[in-house]
């Protein structure tokens, strides 16, 4: 399967869609999501948690209302759809809130959550999204009634638990309990009633509510940052500058993908947003932090999670934060370069799909973890080819037999160096359960306008939020004000929001260094094992329709002449490596393009580099050597990153 972003689009964000609690349709219990739980319970349990009833297990009566799962929907998307993208919703309301609708008291902590998902098609293109998860107040009297009901049920039910513990539970015993006034219920339900409770006389409850970008190619960064100053904008007691609907029509209607090689500023609520896409000549666009993985993980977990991914074996990754299952995952396949990988990519895995975890077949997966599970105790498909990392508390667990990454010692060494200038640990930190890095809202300036960068310069058209009210207000008060939205300035007279600005731009600056540099030097690891790869190529003696049909029983590679001309030291890595399905399709677009113009991106950007060691003569088919050559591409690479940067 070969993988890439959607290429349709020429916009910058296809999608802007809500997610949430359908007040019309109620709390309705996720059944399947609350069997998952149930399932995991009792992989967990000591044996007491599998006497409960089955019979319940689908409204999970043992889990305080709080802490259950109810679906939720996709509320709105706009717009209704793209041509060459259409609206996945099933896929999109799953991703965006893979464990449903969550609620809170006012005792409870509330700080919103990003995190990023992949959906991708049948052809292996790619769409990414981009959602921040955060609390509103429930204002349904309804809502707040039913949950009121559901821990008068709750209580009643763990009442009938703690007095008799022994018998089996009868549809008598339930609805004794029931008839009772709660207020008047024994001791052991008031004090059960002080923690994990809701009382609609004293409490406010809130549910969870996502919005979500969803857009042809993956600037993670800038769209965390619209997504952040839009929720400010709804949570701000201020009014933003500029009514909601104009920034959501600006972002899906007039900021265009920024063109190859160049940089793009644009508006958000209140501050500037900039991405930046590299040139055809540079390594593919890639904006997750792989600092993050590093720092998560260490160099030693990561090459050989590394190595795992390019043997294509299953690799299932662990953890309570979904941005960070993402950003392992992504990072891994990004650092693949030139190869891509081929099989099963599920970075965060819905509880509608557990069952692909049993699937005997490679593949690269998240599953969520609630922070509580003894990692020993969770039961793992019996795979002896399984790598299963537990990403919040730095732990790998291999597979068997897994050979060495060729010159290992010497990489290490090269990638800590890298790590240790941008003060990064190469061993990284030795236990990372704590949560995300906590959220900090942007810093309220005025909007500016900037025709040049597809921003609000442009009059509001009536198409987005087609049959919506609130654009038709819009339009009308902008008629009715005479506001002009080309004569907007700016009226930043504070340093400390400019100096805060700078700083969260050089930070930003950093993470795109620190990735680009340690991309370089994964890179030209293949550069310098495959530099002569070309010369073992076995082009087809037919047409490549004939050629194509007949794939299966073609060879496309001479592996023995090409391993027998290897350093004894990469065999055992090598040997391996050249059965996959990831290096056969490389081969097969070697074969298969006619010249340049035909070649895939990264095959292209490949054969450049390679074609650059051999003008310098680093390398020739006839000297083969497993010393260790040093990356000479890294300053390069960050001079074009920095004239983008210094362009915005």
């Amino acid at each position: 399967m070969t993988t890439g972003f959607s290429s349709g689009s020429c916009r910058f964000a296809d999608y802007f869609v809500i997610c949430g609690l359908d007040t019309e349709s109620g709390l309705e219990p996720d059944e399947l999501s609350a069997l998952c739980q149930y399932i995991e319970a009792t992989k967990f349990s000591d044996g007491a948690r599998g006497k409960l009833a089955k019979g319940n297990e689908g409204e999970n009566f043992e889990q305080s209302p709080l802490r259950r799962t109810f679906k939720s929907k996709v509320l709105a998307h706009f717009p209704e759809n793209v041509e060459l993208n259409p609206f996945d919703q099933d896929a999109v309301g799953m991703l965006c809130m893979p464990k449903g609708l969550s609620f809170r008291t006012q005792v409870d902590t509330r700080e919103p959550q990003f995190h990023s998902f992949i959906i991708t098609r049948e052809d292996g293109s790619r769409t990414y999204g981009f959602a921040l998860t955060f609390f509103e107040e429930v204002t349904s009297k309804q809502i707040c009634s039913a949950m009121q009901t559901l821990y008068h049920m709750h209580n009643a039910e763990q009442y009938d638990i703690l007095h008799t513990p022994t018998s089996p539970k009868s549809p008598k015993r339930l609805e004794e309990p029931r008839q009772r006034p709660i207020l008047q219920a024994a001791p052991a339900i008031s004090r059960l009633q002080r923690f994990n409770s809701y009382d609609i006389s004293r409490d406010t409850l809130f549910v969870s509510k996502c919005i979500c970008l969803i857009t042809p190619m993956g600037f993670a960064q800038a769209c965390r940052k619209v997504l952040e100053q839009l929720y400010q904008a709804v949570s701000s007691p201020q009014p933003p500058p500029l009514p909601l609907e104009s920034y959501v029509f600006n972002i899906l209607y007039e900021v265009p993908l920024p063109p190859s090689g160049r940089s793009l500023k644009f508006s958000g609520v209140y501050g500037p947003v900039v991405c930046q896409r590299p040139s055809t000549s540079e390594l593919p666009l890639f904006d997750f932090a792989i600092g993050e993985v590093f720092d998560l993980l260490g160099v030693e977990n990561v090459l050989q999670l590394f190595t795992c991914a390019l043997l294509e074996m299953q690799i299932l990754l662990y953890s309570q934060h979904y941005q960070r299952l993402m950003t392992v995952a992504e990072s891994i396949t990004a650092l693949m370069f030139p190869f891509q990988w081929q099989h099963v990519y599920v970075p965060i895995l819905p509880a509608s799909l557990l069952h692909f975890l049993d699937a005997p077949v490679p593949y690269l997966m998240g599953l969520h973890s609630n922070g509580q599970d003894d990692r020993t105790k969770l039961e793992l498909p019996q795979e002896a080819n399984l790598c299963f990392v537990d990403i919040d508390n730095h732990f790998i667990e291999l597979p068997e037999e897994l050979p060495q990454f060729p010159n290992k010692l010497e990489f290490i060494q090269e990638i800590s160096e890298i790590l240790m200038s941008f003060s990064i640990s190469p061993e990284g930190r030795p236990h990372s359960s704590e949560s995300q890095p906590k959220y900090r809202g942007p810093r309220s300036v005025d909007v500016v306008s900037d025709k040049r960068n597809g921003n609000l310069a442009s009059p509001l058209n009536s198409y987005l939020l087609r049959e919506n009210e609130t654009i038709a207000r819009l339009q009308a008060l902008v008629k009715r004000t005479g506001v002009s939205l080309e004569k907007l300035e700016v009226r930043d007279d504070a340093s400390g929001i400019r100096d805060a600005r700078a700083q969260c731009d050089e930070e930003e600056l950093k993470m795109h260094q620190l990735n680009i540099h340690v991309r370089e030097v994964f890179a030209n690891r293949f550069t310098q094992m495959f530099a002569d790869y070309e010369v073992f190529v076995i082009q087809p003696n037919q047409d490549k329709e004939s050629w194509f049909t007949n794939r299966d029983q073609m060879q496309n590679f001479d592996k023995a002449s090409f391993l027998s001309d290897q350093p004894e030291p990469y065999l055992p890595f090598l040997s391996r490596f050249l059965e996959t399905q990831m290096f056969a399709s490389f081969i097969d677009g070697k074969i298969l393009c006619h010249d340049d113009e035909d070649k895939e991106h990264t095959l292209r950007v490949f054969d450049m580099r390679v074609d650059k060691i051999r003008m310098l003569n680093v390398r020739t088919p006839t000297l083969r050597t497993s010393m260790y050559q040093k990356c000479t591409n890294i300053e390069e690479a960050d001079n074009l990153l920095k004239k983008r940067f210094e362009k915005c």
